[in-house]
């Protein structure tokens, strides 16, 4: 069981750009195997990104959005990568903000 304490790391970028990073409690999103939602302490996961909205549910703030093309999405020891061909979001942060 996931310590209630703990968070993800996060990282989202697009092929040519930074997009976003920071402290997170559940990032959702969708791979091409159907969806999937991350919490602290999940098991590793490597996936290939579908083309799709990722929720991110900060520590601190509102919920982050990025539309995203497809990519990867890879998650371990509570990192969660995001690498999509392109990304742009849509609500709760300005590009390249933490």
């Amino acid at each position: 069981m996931a310590d209630s304490r703990s968070e993800l790391e996060v990282e989202v970028v697009a092929s040519d750009r930074f997009i976003w990073s920071g402290g997170a409690r559940l990032v959702k999103a969708r791979t091409a195997d159907g969806d999937i939602g991350i919490m602290p302490g999940h098991t590793p996961v490597l996936a290939l990104l579908a083309e799709g909205e990722v929720a991110i549910e900060p520590v601190t703030g509102s919920r982050v959005r990025v539309q995203v093309s497809q990519g990867f999405f890879s998650v371990d020891h509570d990192r969660v990568v995001i690498v999509a061909d392109d990304a742009t979001v849509t609500d709760g942060a300005e590009a390249g903000t933490r």
